[in-house]
């Protein structure tokens, strides 16, 4: 029989764990000093006077590199837990990382091919 109060440690820390930063935000809005002017309100530029105005369109070749550098990153992170215990693993692991790093492969092949890496 499934029995609710086995789980009673898990529901308060969840609980805890959400009230913590909840009442951290709204502690902070409270004691937060407000203070609006052109200073706040202006876009931060290092220190230096800001030229223009802060709503530019970027090309989107910048976001196509970044969102490739962060799924080949995410993709390092997956597989240095399974390098590690390479040895303990077998075959078919192995099998299923080979696909898995040859999946974003693909796609930068193609992506490559189709000329949406070219810094033009």
């Amino acid at each position: 029989m499934f029995l609710l109060h086995e789980y009673d440690i898990f529901w308060t820390f969840l609980i805890i764990a959400s009230l913590i930063p909840i009442f951290a935000f709204w502690i902070s809005g409270l004691l937060a000093p407000i203070s609006e002017g052109p200073e706040k309100l202006s876009s931060y530029e290092s220190g230096i006077e800001p030229m223009g105005g802060a709503w530019l369109q970027f090309r989107i070749r910048y976001y196509m590199f970044a969102l490739v550098f962060v799924v080949f990153d995410v993709e390092t992170v997956f597989l240095y837990p399974w390098a590690m215990s390479f040895d303990v693993l077998g075959v078919s692991v192995f099998i299923e990382a080979f696909i898995f790093v040859l999946i974003p492969v693909v796609g930068s092949v193609y992506a490559w091919r189709k000329g949406a890496l070219e810094w033009s």
